[in-house]
């Protein structure tokens, strides 16, 4: 995994946090309106396993997930990194949002990396 500075690792450790918010906030409202939940469900558990496999790999946190949620986690954050990159193409330079969209994306790829060194070992 690559060399990441503790500001790096701080800011992509609240990144996954905030998607991981985002996310259940999302799942809430989407639950209450009865509408199909089963895509956010799927990013979430994969946000989560993202989050503590940074942890795992950064503060040797233990994780309890099996070889198979780290791939199709893997998947799963492979597959958001595309439509992320597309807004993050097409928001100001310099703005909150374009700022906020850089970290996740860094978060997402470290998480990816993380997973891949897990799975490979």
């Amino acid at each position: 995994m690559e060399n990441v500075t503790n500001v790096e690792k701080l800011e992509s450790i609240k990144s996954l946090q905030s998607t991981i918010s985002k996310l259940e906030n999302a799942l809430s409202q989407m639950t209450e309106k009865g509408a199909n939940t089963t895509l956010v469900k799927k990013r979430l558990k994969a946000v989560c396993i993202g989050l503590a496999m940074l942890e795992n790999v950064w503060n040797q946190s233990p994780h309890y997930y099996t070889q198979e949620d780290l791939a199709v986690a893997r998947n799963v954050l492979v597959g958001l990194l595309p439509s992320i990159e597309s807004v993050y193409m097409k928001s100001k330079v310099g703005s909150p949002q374009r700022t906020l969209l850089e970290r996740r994306i860094k978060a997402l790829e470290l998480a990816v990396q993380a997973i891949d060194a897990l799975l490979t070992n």
